[in-house]
């Protein structure tokens, strides 16, 4: 049974001369907004890492920016990887709470809490005297990260036709890399207010106006047709249905078949009640593993080993503090630019090619820059280790940027797509928190993890992030389908789910009780397997 908290209507604020294709993409971009901001919170405590007034404020020591350019930060690697992987624990934990909010007020409303909390978190870091204070920020920022992760995805989905699906959700992932690219840009610009704390203060700033941007907007922001029929706002649906897909012509033919084909599958789903968190591993388990796998082996192939470091590493490649921050820029706009081509192909090349050629590119950009760094005293290698060189340093950063281009066009936006799009209706929420909760598991294992491995073992750690790769080849080759081109009510049959059948012929109105008028409409149920689902013949 389905809980919701019900007013009597619900009303969308959004302005009608938006309705159409303005109302659907600008719905689409600003609810990205939200992955924006945890690309953004990625790249600015990367590039704090390296400001002189930022390691003296939070870690004690009084340094020069000759100092860190000489490798000589002193800070203590397992303090570093506390600070950059807090985050991730409290995202982690909110990416399930969220799951009930999503379900129960809705994905606007969980947007906009997210928006608040995240909002809340960037003032705290704009003020903060101490670790300390950083600490709580960054963990009260990966609650509000938490819910943004997890629902912005599902509402990109379920306001997506079908055949654009991939489209809609690879603008989520391109915000999350633009996110990224302005923090460095950001990190860039304020580096010249050195030895000033507005150095790092300042991106603060932009983070708390991001937030708050997103926050106003979510008051116009349409909530997603399936929530609204599955809480009983059947009429308000099919408007916002009219509205995103159409010209608000609720008697538009194709708008009506999409309704009823979505209400019949919402229909049947709540007769089989809420999905339990049990279900998901024995009706759905081969949607929980494909869920889960996906977004383990998005982490271990070594991301965000790659981006919270991005800068430090550069320098300690033998770079300046100032071109480390100009080329952390540079290389998050490739990463921005590995996403567009995606954008474009992912509906008709499909995600499972995608996530294949993806794994063989980043294991040989993985292994080159292993290669180069195999056996030096320090990974990356600073100008004093004796293994250093320019050239080398230029075929790290070559590398790297290979690296984060193939990232982006493939296991950056596939993992949060397929994940967002493979569960049934009744159990999207928890699907969507279960596949992100596996995100920031092993997100905060490889941002804990690098530092002290990268003291370690050198060059050979980034040997077991192109194992990873290849394993991650071998599972999608294996277990995963294609689910491009699918509405998400026909997916059901793609995972082997039993199946509603409905056809619509020449159906012109849906009336205000739920009946179907002007049209025919036949149902069947075809029996194949404990799952249920919709799928259209």
């Amino acid at each position: 049974m389905v809980i919701a908290l019900k007013a009597r209507t619900f009303r969308n604020r959004y302005p009608r001369w938006m309705v159409g294709r303005p109302l659907l993409y600008a719905s689409s971009a600003l609810a990205s907004l939200g992955d924006a901001m945890f690309g953004y919170s990625q790249g600015v405590i990367a590039a704090a890492q390296v400001q002189p007034s930022f390691i003296h404020r939070m870690y004690g020591p009084s340094l020069t920016l000759q100092d860190i350019e000489n490798g000589n930060i002193g800070v203590s690697p397992f303090l570093q990887a506390i600070v950059v992987a807090c985050i991730n624990l409290t995202a982690l934990v909110a990416s399930f709470a969220s799951s009930y909010v999503c379900d129960i007020l809705g994905r606007r409303m969980s947007v906009r809490i997210g928006a608040v909390i995240y909002f809340v978190a960037a003032l705290i870091q704009i003020f903060m005297p101490n670790l300390a204070a950083l600490l709580v920020g960054r963990c009260i920022q990966g609650i509000g990260v938490g819910m943004l992760s997890m629902t912005v995805p599902i509402l990109q989905c379920e306001i997506a036709p079908g055949h654009g699906r991939g489209f809609f959700v690879c603008i989520e992932y391109f915000f999350l890399n633009t996110g990224y690219a302005l923090s460095a840009w950001v990190g860039y610009g304020f580096f010249f207010k050195i030895p000033s704390e507005i150095s790092w203060r300042g991106p603060y700033i932009i983070q708390a106006a991001l937030s708050g941007i997103l926050f106003l907007w979510t008051f116009w922001l349409p909530e997603t047709p399936r929530w609204l029929v599955q809480h009983g706002y059947r009429e308000e649906g099919l408007q916002v249905l009219a509205d995103l897909h159409g010209t608000g012509d609720t008697s538009d033919p194709a708008i009506v078949k999409s309704f009823v084909e979505m209400e019949t599958a919402i229909n049947f789903e709540q007769a089989l009640g809420q999905a339990s968190w049990r279900e998901l591993f024995t009706q759905y388990k081969s949607r929980a593993i494909v869920g889960i796998t996906c977004q383990l082996f998005a982490q271990s192939n070594g991301i965000n080993g790659i981006l919270y470091f991005l800068p430090e590493n550069l320098l300690r490649a033998g770079f300046s503090v100032q071109r480390s921050l100009l080329y952390s820029g540079a290389c998050a706009l490739i990463y921005c630019a590995g996403t567009l081509p995606t954008m474009i192909t992912v509906d008709t090349i499909g995600r499972r090619p995608l996530l294949l050629v993806g794994s063989v590119g980043l294991a040989a950009a993985l292994a080159t820059v292993g290669g180069l760094q195999f056996g030096a005293d320090a990974l990356p290698v600073s100008k004093t280790d004796p293994h250093w060189d320019s050239l080398q340093a230029d075929d790290h950063l070559a590398a790297v940027c290979f690296y984060l281009f193939t990232y982006g066009a493939t296991w950056g936006p596939i993992p949060w797509l397929l994940a967002a799009e493979i569960f049934p209706v009744r159990a999207r929420a928890k699907g969507m928190a279960l596949s992100t909760s596996s995100n920031w598991i092993f997100n905060f294992v490889i941002a804990f993890a690098t530092p002290p491995l990268f003291a370690k073992i050198h060059g050979g750690y980034y040997f077991l992030l192109m194992a990873s790769a290849l394993n991650g080849l071998a599972v999608v080759w294996m277990f995963y389908p294609e689910t491009a081109g699918k509405t998400l009510e026909e997916l059901g049959a793609v995972f082997g789910d039993s199946a509603v059948d409905i056809k619509v012929a020449d159906v012109s109105v849906v009336d205000a009780t739920g009946g179907v008028g002007d049209g025919k409409t036949e149902k069947g149920i075809g029996l194949t397997s404990p799952e249920s689902s919709l799928q259209k013949p």
